[in-house]
Order: C-alpha cells, then structure tokens, then sequence
C-alpha cells in the first residue's frame, strides 16, 4: 500500500480531530485546518515546504484568529454569582426577621438554608433575592 503524502497529511488531521474529542481542546481543531490545508497543497502538486508553509499559515492563522476572538469576549461571571451554573441565582426568598450579624434561616426549597444579607445599612424582614451562593449559604440583596 502506497500512501502519498496527502493521505498523511489527512490521517494527521483526523489524529488532531480525535485528539480534539478526547481532551476538549478546541485548539486542535484549528490545527487539524492546518493539516487539511496542508492536504490541499499536495493534491495541487507543491512541494513538501509548501505543504510545511499551507499548514502553519492556516493551522496557526486559525489559532491566532480564534485566540484573539475569545480574549475580546467579556469574562464569565464567578460560578458562585452566574446564573447558568446556579439556577437559584435570582430566586425570590422571605426572611421573617434577621440576626444582629445580618444572617437568618430561611424555608426555600423545601429545606432550612443560612442567609447572609449582601448590602449596606440593617436588613429588615421582607422578600430579598439571591445574589450569590457560598458554599451552602444564600447572599441576599433587596
């Protein structure tokens, strides 16, 4: 079996493309352009330095590209105050009366849950939605 460097050239991007699907690393993808590329010039006949050049010129254009991309997105909110990983997040709680230190227990979702109050001057009894989670304890805001 004969295998011309094309054919390397596309069981190297499926290697990248399997890799990329074993450890989540986008990365990899843009690499595995590199090397279709790189497949492309083969097929058109150029040498293998073109092939070397297609390949780090797409793989590591599209690398770059994407990096630069991702870097100009805001950052995610903290786990413990995002929405999208803490559903609670934003829910409406009633605290009956507070502790001098600005904590109280509260009925919400079916169990008894700390609370801390997130906000300046002195908490009063009332409706107060969650700002955050820390570790089993409810941040509450007016």
């Amino acid at each position: 079996m004969d295998l011309n460097a094309a054919t390397l050239w596309w069981v190297a991007a499926g290697v990248l493309i399997a890799t990329e699907l074993a450890t989540g690393t986008f990365y990899l993808l843009m690499l595995a352009l590199g090397t279709a590329a790189a497949a492309l010039a083969s097929y058109a006949g150029l040498g293998f330095t073109a092939q070397l050049v297609a390949a780090a010129i797409v793989g590591g254009g599209a690398v770059i590209l994407w990096h630069s991309k991702r870097s100009r997105e805001p950052k995610p909110a903290p786990a413990a105050s995002n929405p999208d990983v803490n559903l609670d997040i934003g829910s409406r709680v009633h605290v009956a009366h507070w502790h001098a230190d600005g904590t109280a227990r509260v009925q919400y979702r079916g169990a008894d849950w700390n609370v801390r109050f997130q906000g300046t001057g002195t908490p009063t009894g009332g409706d107060y939605l969650i700002s955050a989670l820390e570790g089993s304890t409810l941040l509450l805001k007016k």
